[in-house]
């Protein structure tokens, strides 16, 4: 941590997945948003948020009084629970535990959104569209994870506001008799199939699993699973054909998914985000990705104008926590003075 940081003025930032606990402070006091110390956490190896964070704290030997905290659920009621991970907590008592004086709650792609305007261009590639072109709302924000993450950014610099939804859990619509083949087993083994089911680190696996034969259609259970990391491995190192078809059609769903998230959002802009797809840019370019975003009839030239571009940023969800706060501090202090 710098020395010239004063501890008053630090608060902690953090961003909850179904796999990762990532916990970071920042400076309240700085013109712009910081991450200072940031670390990554194995949710597996807690108890609880509340546990994970004790651990963070004690770790960097700091307490703050003021916290955001990004999460992978819906953020409406005073009780989260995770979507991907059995935790649950609620803002009250989560608040006394850690001793702050207060405590924002948002959603993890809510999150992923705030960040977009503070990020640098060495922090984002273009994979559709002029490098050079100026970031206009409205903004789509989605990307596969450990589930899939889709939010909303509209307004313009530096009046932005973040729209958090749950457009994941969308049904997946099926193009082609590969996709619906997939679809018959994802239904024999879910029942209702969302494109988070797909567009997952869990749902990469299990497209492998289909299109390798590795299951059983008439009971929905697989015989074997790769990881995903191995599949994205064996599919970029070239020789592993079934798995070049796995990435190849994760990315083509992926496609299709943005475009419709760009149309309902009237996007001029899509940020593609997560854990996965920044693995593999140069293969994303080159699949049916581009195709199938484009691939919406008369709205194909519509489409067409709009920017694509994903996130590199190694914690874009921990830079949006920060700038959520400070947005959330300006609020609060305005609404103040207009009293």
């Amino acid at each position: 941590m710098p020395d010239t940081v004063s501890p008053a003025s630090l608060a902690l930032i953090a961003d909850i997945g179904g796999t990762n606990a990532r916990f970071a402070l920042t400076d309240l006091s700085a013109p712009s948003a910081q991450v200072i110390d940031a670390r990554s956490l194995d949710a597996s190896a807690f108890a609880s948020l509340q546990h994970a964070a004790e651990h963070y704290l004690a770790a960097v030997g700091v307490q703050p009084r003021h916290a955001a905290i990004a999460v992978a659920s819906p953020v409406n009621g005073e009780e989260i629970r995770l979507t991907n991970r059995a935790w649950s907590f609620t803002r009250r008592e989560l608040e006394r535990a850690l001793g702050l004086d207060r405590l924002h709650v948002l959603n993890d792609f809510g999150a992923v959104a705030w960040s977009v305007p503070a990020l640098a261009d060495s922090e984002q590639i273009t994979v559709h569209g002029s490098d050079d072109a100026p970031l206009r709302g409205p903004i789509s924000v989605l990307g596969p994870g450990t589930g899939l993450g889709v939010a909303m950014l509209v307004g313009n610099d530096p009046h932005w506001q973040v729209v958090e939804t749950e457009g994941g859990h969308v049904s997946f619509a099926p193009l082609g008799e590969e996709e619906l083949g997939i679809a018959r087993w994802f239904t024999a083994r879910f029942g209702r199939v969302s494109n988070e089911r797909l567009l997952c680190g869990s749902g990469l696996s299990h497209i492998d699993a289909v299109l390798r034969g590795a299951v059983d259609h008439a009971t929905g259970q697989h015989q074997a699973l790769r990881e995903p990391a191995e599949i994205v491995a064996a599919a970029l190192e070239g020789h592993d054909l079934a798995a070049r078809r796995t990435l190849a059609r994760f990315c083509a769903v992926l496609g299709s998914v943005a475009g419709d998230a760009a149309l309902i959002h009237g996007a001029r802009t899509v940020m593609l985000a997560g854990g996965i797809v920044p693995r593999f840019i140069p293969f994303l370019r080159s699949s049916a990705f581009r195709e199938r975003f484009l691939a919406k009839g008369r709205f194909a030239a519509y489409l067409e104008s709009v920017t694509i571009r994903v996130i590199t940023h190694n914690g874009p969800g921990l830079l949006g926590a920060a700038m959520s706060l400070r947005a959330h501090d300006a609020n609060n202090t305005h609404s103040e003075r207009a009293r």
